[in-house]
């Protein structure tokens, strides 16, 4: 089978082959949002975009279904850009190529988007249906969630009369989840002087490549390294013997919500001490692979490149290298009222340098998670601590509440029951250490009852994203099953 178009169910996997055709980047989502706004008006939908962006349907139930509560379904339109430095991928103009990779679909190079594109490949294929009955349905289908929940943030009271709704955000089939982590973006800046390099001095790039990376909520607590850190720790090791060694440039990570795969340091140092360096640079990645054996790919290469015209002065490289040795990075403390779950994380996910209107800065960005609002804003002090002593300008912004459990949930009871009459067992009810937007939907609409499910996709945020086909269609069965048990007002 050579196309995702056809795999089963089909409604389901023709729209997500549509959506990999799309681009849809966080912040670009204008073309998938005019798809989706036309697609309903082709079917005779009601269709509306709210002042921020995000695309509300409603359909009217079906034939004996009108007296059913109204539930609304949600999903976000925007997917992760993240690729392998290898790729040319333009996440503003190319389609993602999807591919079948034994049970898995995969991307080529690319991440992949069944975050969160196969919850709205689903909300299509039920608004398109005909033979499926339904109560009345109202579909919330949000802008930016990836890169700062912008859609829900901004998400005003008056436009739904659902009582119930359904995320189709998680990625583990089987699993339902009734609450989640809340979070903060802090955003770092340390301006510095550009010195020229002496002329002695020979240019250096270190790459640190092949880390897994990942979901910096899911993932944060496997215990993956950071390109960012062993980059640091590899220069600071090499100061520690090559006293004249200069960075020159910085580019670490990618996104905020992404465990960085990627580092590249361009260094300088005396002509003399190229030999020592290399040294250096082999004996801290044999000692830094034993430590990271889940590292299998981790590949450490320092190769000769064109001069660097300047470095960082001296004291601002010193304080730099100093903040990020301190700034925590991972899991911070685990749950001890959910055993298994992280309850506050940092991830170090951007360190890299800018010039602008003739000023230097290194820039630095961290997300901090947690199931606690008060220790996600406590530890999001840590870390701008860590950097303010170094003399960086710091910001904490987008804060975002989680979302509190309610074991009592009478949606929650009904889709137990569902999946216990489908597969003859209990569903895990689990609380996620990750950002879902149900936490700000609750404030315009706190009556609404949530859970939110999905299928088994593995490596989101990342190039080897991956979905389980097996997974999709038994997540569309539990779907239908459960919008069609939904009961009476």
């Amino acid at each position: 089978m050579s196309s995702i178009a056809e795999l089963n169910p089909k409604p389901l996997w023709k729209h997500f082959a549509r959506l990999c055709d799309i681009p849809r980047p966080s912040k670009h989502e204008e073309q998938v949002v005019a798809y989706i706004v036309d697609f309903c008006k082709e079917r005779g939908l009601d269709v509306e975009l709210d002042k921020i962006g995000n695309v509300i349907i409603r359909k009217p139930a079906t034939p004996g279904m009108e007296s059913r509560k109204v539930i609304a379904l949600q999903s976000h339109v925007d997917m992760v850009p993240q690729k392998n430095a290898d790729s040319d991928h333009d996440f503003l103009k190319d389609p993602i190529r999807p591919q079948i990779d034994g049970e898995w679909v995969t991307a080529t190079g690319t991440t992949l988007g069944a975050d969160n594109g196969i919850g709205v490949a689903a909300i299509l294929a039920l608004l398109e249906s005909t033979d499926i009955p339904h109560p009345a349905l109202e579909a919330l289908l949000t802008i930016d969630e990836e890169a700062g929940m912008t859609g829900a943030k901004h998400l005003q009271p008056g436009y739904f009369d659902a009582e119930l709704l359904l995320n189709l955000d998680t990625e583990d089939e089987g699993e339902l989840y009734v609450g989640c982590a809340g979070g903060v973006d802090i955003n770092i800046q340390l301006p510095y002087a550009a010195e020229p390099l002496p002329a002695d001095h020979k240019t250096f790039r270190l790459s640190v490549r092949g880390l897994r990376g990942g979901h910096s909520g899911l993932d944060i607590d496997k215990g993956r390294g950071n390109a960012n850190k062993i980059a640091n720790r590899i220069v600071d090791a090499a100061l520690a013997e090559i006293p004249d060694l200069r960075i020159a440039a910085l580019d670490g990570g990618s996104l905020r919500n992404a465990i960085p795969r990627e580092s590249f340091t361009t260094v300088a140092a005396p002509a003399g001490s190229a030999a020592r360096l290399m040294e250096i640079v082999q004996r801290e990645s044999a000692v830094i692979g034993a430590e990271l054996d889940n590292e299998a790919k981790l590949d450490i290469t320092l190769d000769e490149t064109d001069t660097a015209a300047n470095a960082l002065d001296r004291d601002t490289q010193q304080k730099l290298i100093r903040a990020l040795r301190c700034c925590p990075n991972g899991v911070e403390r685990m749950s001890t009222a959910l055993e298994g779950i992280a309850e506050t994380s940092n991830n170090l996910a951007r360190v890299v340098t800018e010039q602008e209107d003739g000023a230097h800065r290194v820039r630095v960005q961290c997300l901090v998670r947690s199931l606690s609002d008060s220790a996600r804003d406590q530890h999001a002090l840590n870390v701008a601590a860590a950097f303010e002593l170094a003399g960086a300008a710091v910001s904490l912004d987008n804060p975002y509440p989680g979302w509190t459990p309610n074991m009592q949930s009478p949606l929650l009871a009904l889709m137990k029951e569902v999946y216990r009459e489908m597969e003859g067992s209990e569903p895990e009810v689990k609380v996620i250490h990750a950002g879902l937007e149900c936490g700000l939907l609750s404030k315009p609409y706190p009556h609404w009852d949530m859970v939110s499910f999905g299928p088994t996709i593995r490596r989101a945020h990342s190039p080897e994203e991956r979905v389980h086909i097996e997974s999709v269609g038994n997540f569309w069965e539990y779907f239908v099953k459960v919008v069609t048990a939904i009961p009476g007002r």
